[in-house]
């Protein structure tokens, strides 16, 4: 190996499970993260990765009221049968 004091070049890495928007490949998506997008090796799909990050969607345990609430400790009695 030379080292030529670049960094090394990173590869491609497949998603597993992902499917293509594009053409319905299964585990056909990698993510390229020198380009910052997304792409399919079997149809060529490409996409660029969002600026803003997705919005979590509000559900029991991310609603403001759910971290609010603490539940007091309680002791655990085991009993002998």
């Amino acid at each position: 190996m030379s080292d030529s004091g670049t960094e090394p070049k990173s590869r491609p890495r497949f998603v597993a499970g992902a499917v293509c928007p594009s053409c319905g490949a299964v585990d056909r998506m990698v993510i390229d993260v020198n380009a910052d997008q997304r792409r399919c090796v079997a149809c060529q799909f490409v996409e660029a990765r969002p600026d803003a990050p997705a919005e979590q969607p509000v559900t029991r345990v991310t609603r403001a009221s759910a971290r609010r609430v603490e539940t007091p400790a309680e002791a655990v009695k085991l009993l002998d049968s």
